[in-house]
């Protein structure tokens, strides 16, 4: 049995019908996307896919910062650039 990580889901032809409502029913919140009773997919909405993708760009300059801590320092003059 698979895990599934929304609190509602939809089949892949109830989507198909009216793409729509099974957003507007979500009311802002994930929705399983299930084939077969699998999840195959889930919808989320836009603000929430974005948020991902900026906390993911942080932690990728989280890292790099890391891995740069103790490497040597250059000074730089803004009037130079």
């Amino acid at each position: 049995m698979e895990s599934i990580l929304a609190r509602q889901s939809v089949g892949i032809s109830e989507l198909k019908v009216n793409p729509n409502a099974v957003i507007e029913g979500a009311h802002g919140h994930p929705v399983a996307v299930l084939n077969r009773n699998k999840p195959v997919a889930y919808l989320i909405p836009a603000d929430a896919w974005e948020a991902i993708l900026d906390k993911l760009d942080d932690l990728k300059l989280a890292q790099l910062v890391k891995e740069r801590q103790g490497q040597p320092t250059v000074k730089v003059d803004l009037d130079d650039l």
